[in-house]
Formats: C-alpha cells, sequence, structure tokens
C-alpha cells in the first residue's frame, strides 16, 4: 500500500487501519491478549508497544522543531538495536493490564488524529520532517507510527486468533 501523499488521505488511512485493529480486539480477552504467541511476544505486548510508538512520533517532532535533531528511533539506540529497545519496552510495560494498553493505544490514536487535524498541509507534507534524519514528510512520519503501526498489530493479532482457533480454542 503506497505511503498518503496529502493530510485527507493521511486521516483517512489512518483512520481506517485503527478501526480494522479495534474490531478485531474486540475478540480479545484477557486471557488471550495476556497468552504469549510467537518469539514469547502476547497481544497486549504488540498493542502497548504500537501505542508507545505512537507516542515517540510527538516525542521526534518536538525534538526537531527545538533543537533541528531528533532520538529516531529512541535516546541511545539506533536502528539496529530495535530488537533489544523492544524487548526493554516489553519489560517496563509488564505491569500494565490490558484494560491500560487499549486505553493507551485508544489515547494515542486520539493525540495523532489531533495532531493530523490541527496541522496544515504544508506542515505535514510540504517537506522533511525537521530531525527526521532523512527526507520523510512530518505526514509519512505520522503514518509509520500510526496507520502503518496499527496494520501490522492486526496482522498480527489475525495470526493469533488463527492459533488460538487451530488449537481448539483453549486460550
Amino acid at each position: 500500500m503506497p505511503a498518503a501523499t496529502n493530510r485527507a488521505d493521511l486521516l483517512k488511512v489512518t483512520q481506517k487501519e485503527f478501526t480494522k485493529l479495534t474490531k478485531q480486539l474486540a475478540d480479545v480477552g484477557v486471557d488471550l491478549a495476556a497468552h504469549p504467541f510467537e518469539d514469547g511476544v502476547s497481544i497486549k505486548d504488540v498493542i502497548g508497544h504500537r501505542a508507545h510508538w505512537t507516542r515517540m512520533f510527538f516525542d521526534w517532532y518536538a525534538q526537531g522543531l527545538e533543537n533541528g535533531y531528533a532520538d529516531i528511533p529512541a535516546k541511545g539506540y539506533k536502528w539496529n538495536q530495535l530488537k533489544a529497545y523492544n524487548a526493554k519496552l516489553r519489560e517496563d510495560q509488564a505491569d500494565l493490564s490490558w484494560d491500560q494498553v487499549q486505553v493507551m493505544l485508544k489515547d494515542s490514536h486520539a493525540r495523532l488524529l489531533a495532531f493530523i487535524e490541527s496541522h496544515g498541509e504544508e506542515d505535514i507534507y510540504g517537506g522533511p520532517m525537521a530531525g527526521g534524519g532523512n527526507n520523510w514528510t512530518t505526514g509519512r512520519w505520522a503514518e509509520a507510527s500510526g496507520a502503518s503501526h496499527y496494520r501490522s498489530a492486526a496482522k498480527f493479532v489475525r495470526a493469533c486468533l488463527r492459533d488460538k482457533d487451530a488449537s481448539g480454542g483453549g486460550i
């Protein structure tokens, strides 16, 4: 799926992918959310991760505006260290409940929509995001942190639901 190139399409894809994900999550109870699947990662872990990464976008954006540099992906980490960063994130979020993680996701999504709606076309797609370190626009970073993450989370949830069904639903 090609990336959005304007504010209207960004809003549309962000809402579309969030709606797909939340429809799937409606079928996920507390036990299933906490059940470890591939590599010991649970649905709760993945949803907490996605909410966190959406929030990180706002840090990157603010840092870029403030000093022209952003700690992307995170302070003290390079892209080739994401496995370690994500493992630490899972550890940091381990005590969160399924309800808390879902609220985090909804809150970060609402904040992302408000951000997109409150910024004009030029702000979002007029040039590279300050501090982004590449030629991606603010809109492209927002999509990567929102809609793209929702899409990959939905794919993970679908696979978990299939695994549950294949195992006789005993989770």
